[in-house]
């Protein structure tokens, strides 16, 4: 089954880029400095979020940057491929992209069988494939390769985030800025040493700094047909399942006004004790909060490990009355416990703010289903 003839993005070729990499490791903010320096050099871009349930906070952030995007939910790009063509016609036909960004579920792999392969095969004349790039949080990395101590995930789930690494064409260590020189050092010798097929790049999507020669990679060169990865999909399935997926939408109201930065960083902290007490490991939670009638204001925390600190990476400059709150918790944990431990947040919540009221509108909760791909090729063509 194919997507409609209508829906394929037409002629001349647009360029095709998929950022991946584990939950967590800074893709949504890598894929809107990528938008903005293609906007700055005349390009249109149009971006492509995914995951397997709804509500994104990573859609809100990037629509909120000005960036046109579409959102594939309910299932991973590669079971999901004609959604992911569909989105892109949908693209095409209202901002005409020479580029599609596209942004993969954090615990997705097998990407470049289920993906870019079928993509070169079935519309070879709509795109050219730029090389697959793989993100790493590399606190994280170093965890997962024995080189720092700290809590790492289960065997299942790491060999999900090995999986990604092993098809990637560029390894891209994000947050540079966040380790030492040593710690770096050693971090490239070991994916050197173990991946070296890829081409290891180390930069800051935060702070801009390795970005350019990167960004002009992915615009120059083309992926290279190379022979596929075998992939356990028992191995994959399991350990897709580990993880507990829940979403959240709630909307806060209150009779005089409020601090939304306090709010969401005192529900992240609480949080965060909350699922450390169930022993759960967090691999990403994320907040926006919007204010009504704040023409794009937006304020957005993440948390990327269990024992880090929440972050605010956008800040609201002016207290509000009322306004939408996205969540978004990926942890190592039954969903019940995630749920069990928003609940428990959010009474906190109350007490801290009682003038603030928090209206819930929608909650998922969920385990990953088996990936079934729609396509699966070895080779492009």
């Amino acid at each position: 089954m194919t997507a409609s003839p209508e829906s394929q993005p037409s002629s001349p070729a647009a360029r095709y880029v998929m950022i991946g990499g584990f939950l967590g490791a800074g893709k949504t903010t890598a894929v809107a400095r990528f938008a903005a320096l293609l906007q700055a050099r005349g390009l249109r871009a149009g971006l492509i979020t995914n995951d397997q349930g709804s509500g994104l906070v990573d859609t809100s952030v990037l629509r909120a940057r000005g960036f046109a995007t579409e959102e594939i939910p309910g299932g991973c790009f590669c079971c999901r491929f004609n959604s992911l063509v569909d989105a892109a016609g949908r693209l095409t036909a209202a901002t005409r992209p020479d580029v599609f960004v596209a942004e993969p579920v954090g615990s997705c792999t097998d990407l470049v069988a289920t993906v870019t392969y079928p993509l070169r095969r079935i519309y070879g004349d709509s795109f050219t494939i730029a090389p697959l790039s793989v993100l790493i949080d590399p606190q994280r990395a170093l965890r997962v390769f024995g080189l720092a101590e700290g809590r790492a995930f289960s065997d299942k789930v790491l060999y999900i985030y090995r999986k990604q690494l092993e098809e990637a064409d560029i390894i891209v260590i994000n947050k540079q800025d966040t380790v030492t020189a040593a710690e770096l050092c050693a971090l490239r010798g070991v994916l050197q040493r173990d991946y070296p097929h890829a081409e290891v790049l180390a930069v800051s999507a935060r702070t801009g700094e390795g970005l350019d020669a990167w960004f002009d990679r992915l615009l120059a060169s083309e992926q290279q047909a190379r022979r596929v990865m075998e992939v356990d999909y028992a191995i994959y399935a399991d350990g897709e399942a580990l993880l507990g997926w829940l979403n959240a939408t709630l909307q806060l109201t209150a009779s005089a006004e409020f601090d939304a930065n306090t709010v969401l960083e005192a529900l992240a902290r609480t949080l965060q004790q909350q699922l450390a007490g169930a022993g759960a490991e967090v691999a990403h939670l994320k907040m926006t909060f919007s204010p009504d009638g704040g023409l794009n204001d937006l304020a957005s925390l993440n948390l990327v490990r269990s024992d880090f600190v929440p972050e605010l990476s956008l800040r609201l400059d002016q207290d509000c009355t009322a306004g939408q709150l996205i969540l978004n918790l990926r942890a190592e944990a039954a969903p019940a416990a995630l749920k069990t431990a928003l609940e428990a947040a959010l009474a906190a919540l109350r007490a801290t703010f009682p003038s603030v009221t928090f209206s819930l509108d929608h909650l998922e909760h969920f385990r990953p289903g088996k990936p079934q791909p729609t396509h699966r090729l070895l080779t492009p063509a």
